[in-house]
Parts: structure tokens; sequence; C-alpha cells
């Protein structure tokens, strides 16, 4: 019998974004200032809706978990990478990295459900403003986050214990800063049919169904304004869903060009670059999309800074 280059893995190589020592240094300062941004703009988010009683309504209720999510989606993967430059180090262990990738999809899985729920929440809100509040009442918004929480954990879960069943092989080199299904699937010297059956329905279910969910909420959203006479009407019911409908945009139009770029592109350096858009440029400038073209987030920073 042939004799397989099997081993029990203890660590992986994350190769990172360059072995360039000069680019390095230059790539610790802009992660370092990106995760900064992303830290103080998403908890400057979730300190106004606390604060603020104006902004005790669903709409901030989940702006602020969205928040959160988006701070504990970049804490999973900026940390270790901004570590591993400053220790010129590339090993995680594979504890760490299994640990690492369930969080990094829990979070991720997450900011897609909320995004969905944001734009329930913005369809009950401008289609039936007279029944708003007892819809979307404190019980139903707690539901609808529980479930988000329980969908993304018990997803995560999954795809991790079947990634527990791999055997993997010597070459334990990740072409990536963190650790991604895909690539840690792909060091597999056992069969992974399964784990790539489950992954391709985990991803057509979480991402399609969510994603079909937000273009039918906007459908009617769109087809009720229209109904709307008054100009100041139309834009008041536009302002109260754009920044949602900017972000949903930013998300999705940066996960479509990830996908898209993985199947275009070969080379594993580069590919290795097109997750930092949704992995740390989108967290970073969802706060500002929200302060920027949101005037009570805007008026509540300003009563905080004052």
């Amino acid at each position: 019998m042939e004799l397989k280059n099997e081993t029990r893995v203890s660590e992986f190589s994350l190769l990172g974004l360059s072995e360039d020592t000069e680019v390095q240094s230059l790539l610790f300062a802009l992660f370092l200032m990106m995760y900064l941004a992303t830290l103080i703009g998403n908890l400057l988010i979730i300190l106004a809706t606390i604060l603020d009683a104006h902004l005790h309504t669903p709409m901030y209720f989940f702006l602020a978990n969205l928040s959160f999510t988006d701070i504990c989606f970049t804490s999973t993967t900026v940390p270790k990478m901004l570590v591993n430059i400053h220790t010129e180090t590339k090993t995680i262990s594979y504890r760490n990295c299994l640990t690492q990738l369930y969080f990094f999809m829990v979070f991720g899985q997450l900011d897609n459900l909320l995004l969905t729920v944001m734009a329930y929440d913005h369809y009950v809100a401008i289609c039936y403003p007279l029944h708003y509040m007892i819809i979307m009442n404190l019980r139903f918004c707690d539901f609808l986050l529980l479930a988000s929480w329980l969908f993304s954990v018990l997803d995560s879960l999954l795809q991790c214990l079947m990634v527990l069943q791999l055997t993997f092989c010597i070459e334990l080199e990740i072409p990536h800063f963190f650790c991604e299904l895909t690539q840690v699937i792909q060091l597999a010297c056992s069969d992974t049919f399964l784990n790539d059956l489950l992954k391709y329905f985990a991803t057509r279910i979480l991402a399609v169904i969510p994603l079909t969910g937000i273009l039918f909420s906007y459908s009617k959203i769109v087809c009720s304004i229209l109904r709307i006479s008054s100009r100041g009407g139309k834009y008041k019911a536009f302002s109260t869903c754009g920044s949602h409908l900017s972000v949903v945009t930013l998300f999705y139009g940066t996960a479509l060009g990830v996908y898209l770029s993985s199947a275009a592109v070969q080379n594993a350096r580069t590919s290795a670059i097109v997750p930092v858009m949704y992995t740390v440029v989108t967290p970073m400038l969802n706060p500002f999309i929200y302060s920027l073209r949101n005037k009570d987030i805007k008026h509540a920073l300003r009563t905080i800074s004052s």
C-alpha cells in the first residue's frame, strides 16, 4: 500500500499579504489604523444608541448589534495578523486556527442575517407605519436577534465539526492572513466531499435566502414610497433606509467581488489581498456611513461629544 504524507497537525502557517519587511511594516501601520477606526467608530454607534433615549427603537437596537458584530468580526482576524507581523512569525496553532475559523464564520454570518433583519424592520416601518410598534415589539426583536445568533452558531459549529474529521498533509501553508474555511479544507489529505457539499448548501441557503429577503423588502419599500404624494414624505422615507441600503450594497458588493476574484485570480498572494475588503474595510466604513447619512446618529454623537 502507498504511504500517504499525513501527520497529526499541530499548527498552520499563515503566509499573509507580503514577505517584504518594508511592506509588512506598512501593512502593520495600515491595518492597525483601520482596526482602531473600526473599534472607535462602532463603539461610538453603540454608545450613542445606549445613551440617547431617542434611539431606543428597534432600528437602532439592530444597528447597535450590527456594530458589535462588526467589532467582533474584525477582531477575529486583524489582531492575530498584527501580532504575527510584529513578532515576525507566521504560525497559528491547530486549535487557534479552528477557533478563529469558528468565530469568523459566526460573526460573518451574523452580519449577513442582521442586515436582513434590518431590511425587514425598514419594510415594516415604511409599509405599515401605523402598526410598526405593534409588529416590531421588544419580544419580537429579541426573537429575531436570538434566531440570527442561533443560525450563525449552528452553521459555524457544524462546519468546524466537519473540519475536525479531516486528516491533513505535511504542507500546511494557508495563503491568507487568517484561517479561511476553503483554504483549510484544501489542505486536507482525506476525502473532503462532505465538507464541500456542506459548505456549498450552507452558503447557498444562508446567503441566497437573506439576500432574497432584502431584495423583496426593498421592492415593497420602493413601491410604497412611490405611492407617497409629497416630495418631503418621499425624501423622509428614502432617508430612513438610505444608510442601510448603502451598507447592504457595500457588504454584498464586496462579497460578490471576493467570490468572482477568487474564481478568476490564480495567484495565491493576490487572492489573499481580496478578502481584506469584507473583513476589514467594510466593518470600518459602516459606522461612517451611518454617522454621515443619519441625522439621529449625528445628533446623538454631537450630544455625547459636547
